[in-house]
């Protein structure tokens, strides 16, 4: 049991020391070299090395210090271990994969989204393993923390969008501004990837006065479970019974082509949903 323990940490740090490599790569060889300006704390350092030619990676971990500080006796140790880690990995390889000078492109869209989509990569092997990269995350918490009813991302990319605004009016670079925010849109695309893959299910809510029919056909052809919810019609005080089924994206043609079928009345909701787990769907225990 003490060697697997051992050897998961040593496949967490290691995927985390990875992680951090491939940012830093998709970082300096890519999208600092084009002006394209990342959000977060990178951001600043980013503006401060433009303004006075300060190392980006040093100036990570200088602004990232008073952060981890008050979040340390915010929400405790075990939260900063591995952030710690993550933030002080990806500064030190942000600085020394700069050293070569090594440039894939001068062309700024293609940086942009090549250098969004191995920064994300990046970042999502490291958010993977329940680390942080600092900055902008340890914010979005403790703004989260005394506003719950703020969305997590809003928070992030109030952020960010800050960072990129200063920079564009700072260095009067409005175009810089436009690819860093073309560069954020695909590093959080392709971090969604990495954290849910390609595999997302569609949650179906099915209202219909032949529920019975719409259920049936859903079970016997698709062979996927339905629940049944009993709910109440607001206005008219009518008892109404509700579909509810997960189906993969791909199927959701088929089970509308069913519903239409069954009855033509019938009110469909569909919504997305990216973690399934349970008989034919994902192993419930990969859920934690």
């Amino acid at each position: 049991m003490k060697q697997k323990t051992v050897l998961a940490a040593l496949s967490k740090y290691f995927l985390i020391t990875l992680g951090a490599l491939i940012y830093a790569a998709g970082f300096d060889f890519l999208l600092y070299p084009n002006d394209v300006v990342s959000g977060g704390v990178t951001g600043i350092a980013m503006i401060l090395n433009k303004l006075a030619g300060l190392p980006i990676g040093v100036m990570t971990i200088v602004i990232n210090v008073p952060l981890f500080a008050v979040a340390w006796k915010k929400f405790g140790l075990k939260f900063i271990i591995d952030s710690l880690l993550g933030m002080v990995l990806s500064s030190i390889f942000v600085d020394l994969l700069a050293m070569p000078g090594i440039v894939l492109t001068h062309e700024p869209l293609l940086a942009c989204l090549i250098g969004g989509v191995i920064k994300g990569f990046g970042f999502g092997i490291i958010y993977w393993e329940g680390a942080t990269t600092g900055g902008s995350d340890i914010l979005a918490k403790m703004v989260r923390s005394r506003y719950p009813y703020i969305n997590f991302g809003t928070i992030i990319l109030v952020m960010d969008a800050v960072i990129i605004l200063a920079f564009a009016v700072i260095f009067s670079n409005f175009e810089a501004a436009m690819y860093g925010v073309i560069a954020m849109f695909v590093t959080t695309k392709v971090v969604d990837l990495v954290l849910y893959g390609i595999n997302t299910y569609n949650v179906c809510y099915i209202v219909s006065s032949r529920s019975g029919e719409v259920s049936g056909e859903i079970t016997g052809t698709m062979h996927r479970g339905v629940t049944i919810l009993h709910g109440e019609g607001a206005y008219t005080g009518e008892e109404k019974q509700v579909l509810m089924c997960v189906v993969k994206r791909s199927e959701s043609v088929k089970l509308r082509a069913i519903v239409k079928s069954a009855d033509p009345e019938a009110f469909l909701i569909v919504t997305d949903a990216k973690n399934v787990f349970g008989h034919g769907f994902g192993d419930i225990a990969d859920a934690g």
